[in-house]
């Protein structure tokens, strides 16, 4: 009886991990209007000059979020009131006005000449990578926590 329970169970939560993964994985593609307003201002402020290939939204259980790709080959992330979260650009560096000042000036300092090629933003942390690939993170008042 206790055997037969228990894999009950253990099928019973296989089925929900199976079905978290399924809506974890829910990736829809959307037309750029239906971005949040704060993510369109980011594109046409800063990526104007790039056409939007692809935009997707993301529904997970918890958040959702949206994925833009231009035609470059950069690829930015929102969260789901359109903040940016990550830019990732595979072609030329992220645009300086997305990098908080104050990590502008100790990559001016510390590593002069190095584009940033990519920057992931949380509300404790940033992550920078540079063109020489070195990832430097900095917590949210902007002192270096590692460097890898």
């Amino acid at each position: 009886m206790k055997r037969s329970i228990r894999m009950m169970l253990v099928a019973l939560s296989s089925i929900v991990l199976c079905s978290a993964t399924a809506c974890a994985d829910n990736d829809k593609p959307i037309d750029v209007s239906n971005l949040p307003a704060k993510a369109q201002t980011t594109l046409t402020t800063h990526f104007n000059k790039q056409k939007v290939v692809l935009a997707t939204i993301e529904a997970g259980i918890v958040n959702k979020s949206y994925d833009v790709v231009l035609q470059n080959g950069t690829k930015l992330e929102f969260d789901k009131k359109g903040n940016l979260t990550e830019v990732d650009c595979k072609q030329g560096t992220v645009p300086a006005n997305l990098i908080p000042q104050p990590i502008q000036s100790y990559l001016q300092a510390t590593y002069p000449g190095q584009s940033v090629k990519k920057i992931e933003i949380d509300r404790n942390e940033y992550e920078v990578e540079l063109a020489n690939g070195l990832d430097i993170t900095f917590n949210k008042h902007f002192k270096v926590i590692d460097i890898d």
